[in-house]
C-alpha cells in the first residue's frame, strides 16, 4: 500500500513538471474571415517576393544606356560623314565596313520614330494614288520600305544592299537606262555635297512628262537658320529641265517638291547655280 502511495505521488509530480503545449490564439470572428486574414498575408509576402524578383538589374540597366548611347554616337558620325562628302566617296566607305551601312540605318529609323509623320509614308500615298503601272526609281531606298508598299514595279537604289533587291551603286551613276521611269523619288536622301548629279541622273532616266518627287529635311531649306534658298533651289532644279508643280513647306519636319520632266529639253547656255544644302548633321550629346 505505501509502494502504491509513493508511484501516486511521483506521477504527480512528474504532471506538475511538465508545460502544456501551447494552443493558437482563437481566431477573431468567424472562420471564413480568419482564413481570408491568413490567404490576404500570403498574397502580401508572394507579391514583396515578386516584386523583388523583378526588380530590374541595376548593372544591365546601365549597360544598356551605355550601347544606346555609343549607337547613337555611332549613328550621328556617320551620318555627318554622309552629308559632308561626295557619293563615291560615301559608297567607298560603307564597301571598306559594310556593318556601318545597318548602323546607320538603325540609327536613322530611331530618329525617324520621333517624327510625327513619315515622308515616306505621303511618298507612297502619292503612289497608291496614281497609276499602279508607274515605273519608280527610288533613289537612297534604305531598307526599301517604299518597294514593299505599292504595287509598282520599284527600281531600289542605294549605296549598299542588304537585300536582293536593292541596287547597290552611286546614286550619281546608276544602271537603269535613259527614259526608262515614270517616278523618281529622294525621300531624305540628297545627302552629299555632289548631290546635284543625283537630280541629274533622274532626269537621264526619267520619261519625258516623268514625276520628281522630293521631300527634304526643312532646316536644310530654311535661310533662317542657315540652309538654302528654296526659291533658288527649286528654279535650279526647273533649270535642269523641269518644270515646279507643288511647294508644301506645311510639315515642320519636312519639305515636299515636286516636279514634272518637260517634253523637250532647251539647250542651256550657262551652269546651273545649285545652292549648298546645309548639312543635316544631329547636335552631340
Amino acid at each position: 500500500m505505501m509502494k502504491e502511495d509513493r508511484r501516486n505521488r511521483k506521477r504527480k509530480r512528474g504532471k506538475r513538471g511538465q508545460k502544456p503545449a501551447a494552443s493558437p490564439p482563437p481566431p477573431s470572428g468567424d472562420d471564413a474571415s480568419f482564413a481570408k486574414h491568413k490567404s490576404g498575408n500570403s498574397s502580401s509576402v508572394s507579391a514583396l517576393q515578386s516584386k523583388t524578383i523583378s526588380k530590374p538589374n541595376k548593372t544591365s540597366s546601365f549597360i544598356d544606356k551605355m550601347r544606346a548611347r555609343l549607337s547613337g554616337g555611332h549613328f550621328r558620325m556617320i551620318n555627318e560623314k554622309l552629308y559632308t562628302c561626295s557619293g563615291d566617296e560615301a559608297l567607298n566607305y560603307f564597301k571598306q565596313d559594310p556593318q556601318l551601312f545597318s548602323v546607320y540605318h538603325a540609327g536613322y529609323q530611331e530618329q525617324m520614330s520621333h517624327w510625327p509623320d513619315q515622308p515616306v509614308n505621303i511618298m507612297i500615298k502619292w503612289l497608291k494614288d496614281h497609276d499602279p503601272s508607274f515605273v519608280v526609281a527610288d533613289f537612297g531606298c534604305g531598307d526599301a520600305r517604299l518597294s514593299r508598299s505599292v504595287k509598282n514595279k520599284v527600281f531600289s537604289i542605294d549605296l549598299v544592299s542588304n537585300d536582293p533587291s536593292v541596287i547597290a551603286c552611286d546614286m550619281s551613276d546608276t544602271p537603269l537606262g535613259s527614259s526608262s521611269v515614270d517616278v523618281a523619288v529622294f525621300c531624305l536622301s540628297l545627302m552629299g555635297i555632289n548631290y546635284p548629279s543625283y537630280l541629274q541622273e533622274a532626269h537621264r532616266v526619267l520619261k519625258p512628262g516623268g514625276w520628281l518627287l522630293i521631300a527634304e529635311v526643312k532646316s536644310r531649306l530654311d535661310p533662317n537658320t542657315g540652309g538654302a534658298d528654296p526659291v533658288k533651289f527649286v528654279k535650279a532644279v526647273c533649270e535642269l529641265g523641269y518644270t515646279s508643280v507643288l511647294k508644301d513647306f506645311s510639315n515642320k519636319m519636312f519639305v515636299l517638291l515636286h516636279f514634272k520632266k518637260k517634253d523637250k529639253q532647251k539647250l542651256q547656255g550657262r551652269e546651273i547655280d545649285w545652292p549648298e544644302l546645309k548639312p543635316c548633321i544631329y547636335k552631340r550629346r
